[in-house]
């Protein structure tokens, strides 16, 4: 495991700022943003799983070995119409194949890590998580990329697990999550998210005509194959849109 002892946080006058680069503790700090998206979209997920037909350790128990609010509530529907333990593990790899690509684009930050580790991290990374990192290890971290990823992905898998199980023991008192719009939060979440990025960046031209492009094959592939198909040619389509943005810049 991690050495998770680190320098206790510095401040002056109480603030956090001073964290030192590289630690747990700054991980953990850099969550925070993150973590009323993922109470609303957890106790969605966990409305939702509970009134499909799961129970609430159930629910738990996706939360942490899943761990995948997407593909949570894939699961959570199929399991309501009847679907066929097969087909659901097959439509959650096809949903989770984006993962392969959003570890791709950290790994090169953590080659020094022996493989048990990669792979601890990489269990518990998630879109939100994957934004945050990409963000921080592109500035530099001065090294504790290890430790400071530890704690952010901790700090957002906690968050995740307590929200989706508040959401399944409290989810009783809201028998029809369509009335209230439940599962539209994961999709409002991933705009939020987008929007947060974009207006991040110096300069926004290549992220909005990425983000254009994607939507694009989208609308162009949803012609002629079902939604949940068009979304993961979308998906897999975005680097490629980005990468020819890149180099046309």
């Amino acid at each position: 495991m991690y050495q998770m002892k680190t320098e206790a946080p510095s401040s002056e006058n109480g603030s956090m700022a001073a964290l030192p680069q590289g630690s747990f503790w700054l991980g953990v700090k850099d969550c925070v943003p993150t973590l009323l998206g993922y109470l609303s979209i957890g106790f969605a997920a966990g409305v939702v799983g509970r009134t499909s037909g799961l129970s609430g350790l159930e629910v738990v128990l996706m939360s942490t070995f899943l761990y995948a609010g997407s593909a949570q509530f894939v699961v959570s529907g199929m399991f309501a119409a009847g679907a066929s333990a097969g087909s659901i593990i097959l439509t959650v790899l096809f949903v989770n194949m984006r993962h392969l690509l959003l570890s791709a684009a950290l790994s090169p930050y953590f080659r020094g890590h022996s493989a048990w580790k990669n792979v601890l991290l990489g269990s518990q990374l998630t879109d939100e998580t994957f934004g945050v990192a990409i963000q921080r290890l592109r500035t530099g971290l001065n090294g504790g990329a290890g430790r400071w990823m530890l704690g952010l992905n901790m700090t957002a898998q906690l968050n995740w697990i307590a929200a989706t199980w508040a959401g399944a023991y409290l989810g009783a008192w809201i028998p029809d999550p369509n009335a209230v719009g439940l599962p539209y939060a994961l999709p409002a979440m991933f705009a939020g998210l987008l929007v947060m990025q974009i207006a991040a960046q110096h300069r926004k031209l290549p992220e909005l005509l990425t983000a254009a492009g994607a939507a694009a094959i989208f609308i162009a592939a949803l012609q002629v194959m079902p939604a949940g198909t068009a979304v993961i040619v979308a998906i897999v389509a975005a680097p490629g849109v980005g990468m020819a943005v890149e180099r046309w810049r």
